[in-house]
């Protein structure tokens, strides 16, 4: 972000309206700009509309508004906060840049950018589209790297509805909280944890890759399911296996995320009936985070259930689930 003059704003100014910074002002449409626009009158102490959505601005007027926004007296709305979270949504590394928006803001911005971006690739799983989702993905990382704590705004950005790319969303923005959560204090210090946290999230947001593959008629079944139905189900963690080494994806966080969330502690889970030890951390923090967030959802064949339930539904299951992760869980609901 660029450096601009200190203005002397009002009280409650910012609560209001937010600066707009040159990179933001270059990703609106150059002579019509998609949100309605003020100008700061340092004179006066006060804000006076500039530019009015539907308008056209001139050639010079664009050239003026640069000037004025490199000056730092350009704002805009927190009002037009959905039209600004929609657009900067599409420039996700914007969120970066602008050092106006609140956490909750900016948290708006993500659930929207990256449920699109799941939509898209689960749509067309192709290498193409992957890497839109990785770029996106690392633009989140990176957001929370800076700061660890930002991460409790995320995890509240839980989609109520279940469909493949809410869930997604869901297990990614809740696992990126538990998992950082759960490290240590010298984490950011530790070698290759900035990595770590890359691939294992990239894991989250793609552990259901497979269920592409499994028709949508028995995805959306309400009644339950046929034996034959049920083993297409269940056959989607080694198809999503076999989907990421065909899109040349091959980190091992990725790849336990993908085919593990299924397996579980006592050897029940599928579908290698692994069981204690032999499960891999990414696995089982997988496992907890896509039973939660399917619990929570309303799906066609089943309510949503309160999400203390759930986990504490999860923490009784403990021959299952693996007890910490779980412990870490509620103790994010209980805060």
């Amino acid at each position: 972000m660029r450096d601009r003059p200190t203005l002397d704003v009002p009280a409650g100014l910012e609560e209001e309206y937010y600066q707009i910074n040159p990179d933001i002002l270059q990703s609106f449409s150059k002579f019509r700009p998609p949100l309605n626009i003020y100008r700061f009158l340092e004179e006066v102490s006060r804000i006076t509309p500039y530019y009015k959505v539907g308008e056209r601005l001139s050639k010079e007027q664009t050239q003026e508004l640069a000037d004025l926004v490199a000056a730092g007296v350009i704002f805009v709305s927190r009002e037009d906060h959905p039209v600004y979270v929609k657009h900067i949504s599409y420039q996700l590394d914007l969120v970066l840049l602008d050092k106006h928006l609140t956490e909750a803001e900016i948290a708006d911005i993500f659930q929207i950018a990256l449920t699109r971006r799941m939509e898209a690739f689960f749509d067309q799983p192709v290498r193409l589209v992957y890497d839109k989702v990785r770029e996106d993905v690392l633009v989140l990382t990176q957001y929370v790297w800076e700061d660890f704590h930002r991460a409790k705004a995320l995890a509240r950005r839980m989609h109520p509805n279940h469909t493949l790319a809410n869930h997604a969303v869901n297990c990614g923005l809740l696992g990126l909280f538990l998992f950082l959560a759960g490290q240590s204090e010298t984490f950011r210090e530790s070698r290759n944890a900035r990595t770590l946290l890359d691939r294992t999230i990239l894991g989250l947001f793609l552990h259901d890759l497979g269920m592409t593959r499994v028709p949508g008629m028995i995805r959306d079944k309400t009644k339950p399911l046929l034996p034959e139905e049920m083993q297409k189900v269940r056959g989607h963690t080694m198809a999503g296996y076999e989907m990421l080494a065909r899109l040349d994806i091959k980190f091992p966080e990725m790849e336990r995320s993908v085919s593990e969330h299924h397996e579980r502690l006592d050897g029940s889970g599928y579908p290698q009936k692994l069981g204690m030890g032999s499960i891999s951390e990414t696995g089982l923090l997988a496992g907890v985070v896509d039973s939660y967030c399917a619990m929570i959802t309303k799906r066609l064949y089943a309510p949503a259930m309160e999400p203390l339930a759930a986990a504490k539904k999860l923490l009784d299951d403990n021959r299952r689930y693996p007890a910490d992760w779980v412990k870490r869980l509620l103790g994010v609901l209980a805060k």
